[in-house]
């Protein structure tokens, strides 16, 4: 099983994902990792990216959980898969569970500007909510919830879709 826990910069995919992987006894990985120097450089002078600088990103995240599949291992990936054309390239299949970490544009701008250490310039924030095209066919979760109740609302929702026993069994 590999699911995705989507949402714009500041949302919390990290934190969730890192926790859910660990619930769910899997690994983790984060998309960013998988983006060439040129888009983070972009990202970090606040330049956003178009969709042409992200195809290569997306092609080779989607390789990598075609690797991860094939191999037979579970994976949480945080991406922030804004837009549904997006999401279509990371799961052609139907292969992937996606988690939208919903919040507000206040909220996560709060966080932003809290955050050390990441190249994500906060200014991109309005241009990520711009890009945002919610998903129909996700989990979706208020982030307001300390992370651990994100992840416990989450792992409700999957025990639900019987998504989480299909993992237990792989």
């Amino acid at each position: 099983m590999i699911v995705i826990v989507m949402g714009v910069s500041g949302s919390g995919k990290t934190t969730v994902g890192e926790l859910l992987a660990e619930r769910l006894g899997c690994g983790f990985s984060d998309a960013d990792d998988f983006h060439p120097a040129a888009n983070v450089d972009k990202m970090r002078a606040g330049i956003p990216l178009t969709d042409d600088d992200r195809w290569p990103w997306l092609k080779a995240l989607r390789q990598a959980m075609d690797d991860w599949q094939a191999a037979d291992e579970s994976r949480v990936i945080a991406c922030s898969a804004l837009k549904a054309v997006y999401r279509d390239v990371l799961s052609p299949k139907d292969d992937v569970v996606f988690v939208y970490l919903k919040g507000s544009a206040e909220t996560i701008a709060g966080r932003l500007k809290a955050r050390k250490g990441h190249y994500m310039n906060p200014n991109l924030l309005t241009s990520q909510f711009a890009a945002l095209e919610e998903p129909a066919d996700a989990i979706v979760v208020d982030i307001a919830p300390p992370p651990a109740v994100v992840v416990d609302h989450i792992m409700t929702q999957l025990d639900a879709r019987g998504d989480h026993q299909e993992k237990r069994r792989t």
